[in-house]
């Protein structure tokens, strides 16, 4: 069984990715966020940069609709060494779905099988894809399960939940039952995963699955995928080590306090949950404008550290 780290815009590149790797290392493929500019941007050449990504398997995801932009920014990839890239077609937000990008792609599959012709015809690289069932409707689902069956991917990753759902409404077990069932390439779940009682739920449903994806979940709990392999909780020790580089890693890349805070300000959105008074906590963290104030507010509550509450 294989545990993947998500892909997650404007959290998980690689100074997430690189803190996570040294404290816990225990992800088999990390999926780094979306790449969207044919000539690559100064972020993203970062992100992508052998460097930054030394000792862990990581797998570029691409985000578009043209097939020419898809093969110029995949032949940069494969000069960088990259062997396998990720396509998205299960991003829910609305400024890429109204581009006909992410899972906004599968609402023209006319479209989405031409682009899949030429790209799988000239990309000499592997190619796997994250999706969406569909925008609007479960019916939509079929046909586009029956797209993915004739190409050769190296596997499929799926999130079951539409377009719409965004992060909520429960997940649609059905339509990956239909999956499971029907899909000859290898499989991966991707979808709430927060507890190892939730992992338990899915390999035990699917038995023998070759794959899961998890974000939100190792966000709140870094620690997590320890705990699905048998092993200890994260420790308070774990959390502030993890948390300390990745501060370090922004306040040295990026330009002064201002960006650096914003970055662990949506960070701690998840990690908070692992204090109990979280909406205190994560009050005073929004408030802070310098890394004094910042730091103060840690040191107030670093002793309050209770664990992961989900």
């Amino acid at each position: 069984m294989n545990i993947y780290l998500a892909p997650m815009e404007g959290l998980t590149g690689y100074v997430y990715r690189n803190a996570y790797n040294e404290v816990f290392g225990d992800a088999d493929k990390y999926f780094t966020p979306f790449i969207a500019n044919r000539k690559l941007s100064a972020r993203e050449k970062k992100d992508v940069a052998p460097d930054n990504n030394v000792g862990m398997r990581t797998v570029p995801q691409i985000l578009t609709n043209k097939a020419p932009e898809f093969l110029s920014i995949t032949a940069k990839l494969q000069f960088l060494g990259y062997e396998t890239v990720n396509l998205n077609l299960g991003c829910p937000s609305m400024t890429v779905v109204t581009k006909n990008r992410g899972a906004g792609f599968l609402s023209v599959p006319d479209e989405l099988r031409r682009f899949l012709d030429e790209i799988f015809d000239k990309t000499p690289v592997k190619i796997s894809i994250k999706t969406r069932l569909g925008m609007h409707s479960e019916d939509e689902w079929e046909a586009i399960l029956e797209l993915y069956n004739e190409y050769p991917l190296e596997e499929l990753i799926v999130h079951p939940r539409l377009q719409e759902d965004f992060y909520n409404n429960g997940l649609r077990m059905n339509c990956f039952d239909r999956a499971w069932e029907h899909c000859p390439h290898k499989i991966c779940y991707n979808g709430d995963i927060c507890t190892p009682e939730d992992y338990e739920r899915i390999v035990s449903r699917y038995e023998g699955i070759h794959a899961v994806m998890i974000g939100r979940g190792i966000l709140a709990n870094p620690g997590l995928v320890r705990e699905i392999k048998g092993g200890s909780p994260m420790t308070k020790d774990e959390f502030f080590k993890m948390h300390d580089l990745v501060f370090e890693g922004y306040a040295s890349s990026l330009p002064g306090p201002h960006p650096t805070l914003c970055k662990m300000k949506e960070l701690w959105f998840y990690m908070g949950r692992n204090f109990e008074d979280e909406k205190k906590l994560c009050k005073k963290i929004r408030k802070c404008e310098s890394f004094e104030r910042y730091k103060a507010v840690l040191e107030e509550y670093r002793d309050a550290y209770t664990g992961p509450v989900i």
